[in-house]
């Protein structure tokens, strides 16, 4: 029975997977992500209901779109599959089963749920564009808000550690208003910051402390092999440009995930 549980999170899972492709997509263009029909990019044709069946259209139609024949990337199959496997995971790690089914459980997973949205998206942008898109950090601080006071008013958490949280997300905020209307762009720190608070809240501070101590590691290693394969170039790029090149929002957020899963799955067995 918990076999068919985890399959229906998996199917669940690579929706919400096809759905992540669309917005990464859509939501630096400003385009609509709820309203407007999908379509292939490359032909602009609206896409049939076979054409977005998660993992199984991209197998069937052979990677192509079925109208054009353009290849379709296959960071689309990745991204469905690893989002089915990703809501199995956290089923999992928090034992959640048909045995464990309640309220509170479901709530809490669904949080989870809201947050794993939360990070694949500003991964994606962030991967694509190298930018902390500012919706979408609006949409965590909404989520942390909401998560914040179901701690308190559920759970009874404590309310003056979150104050300080809400403290945070208003300082940064007015930082990044002030950037704003000096220099007429959004800040990519202030991005950051603002990140950082909402991973805070929903996967504590050791947490985001341990996935900042291995993004930098990440990105020390990603530098050193930069610079190895460079070494050959005779216009090689200074420092500064390869750091200006480097999504950190897309390492802090995949060390995140991968850290909130370890510590969950230590903790509960």
């Amino acid at each position: 029975m918990n076999a068919f549980f985890y399959v229906i999170l998996f199917i669940i899972g690579t929706l919400f997977g096809s759905f992540y492709t669309l917005a990464v997509h859509r939501i630096p263009k400003r385009q609509d992500i709820v309203h407007t029909h999908s379509y292939c990019p490359n032909c602009n044709h609206k896409l049939g209901f076979l054409d977005l069946i998660p993992i199984i259209s991209y197998i069937f139609l052979g990677g192509k779109c079925r109208y054009c024949k353009e290849k379709i990337r296959i960071r689309y199959l990745i991204l469905e599959f690893l989002s089915g496997l990703l809501f199995i995971t956290t089923a999992y790690v928090i034992k959640l089963n048909i045995d464990t089914l309640t309220t509170i459980n479901i709530i809490e997973y669904c949080f989870m749920v809201l947050y794993i949205t939360f990070i694949v998206l500003i991964c994606g942008i962030d991967k694509e564009n190298r930018k902390m898109d500012k919706l979408v950090s609006i949409y965590g601080i909404v989520i942390s808000i909401v998560y914040m006071i179901y701690l308190c008013i559920v759970e009874q958490a404590n309310i003056y550690r979150y104050g300080i949280y809400m403290f945070f997300y208003i300082i940064v905020l007015i930082l990044d208003t002030i950037t704003l209307k000096r220099y007429a762009k959004n800040s990519y720190v202030t991005g950051i910051l603002l990140m950082i608070i909402t991973m805070c809240i929903f996967t504590n501070e050791y947490i985001t402390a341990n996935a900042i101590i291995f993004t930098l590691l990440a990105i020390s290693f990603y530098i050193l092999l930069y610079k190895l394969k460079e070494r050959k170039n005779r216009n090689r790029k200074t420092d500064k440009q390869i750091a200006d090149k480097i999504s950190i929002g897309f390492f802090l957020g995949t060390c995140n995930i991968i850290m909130t899963l370890l510590v969950l799955w230590v903790t509960n067995y």
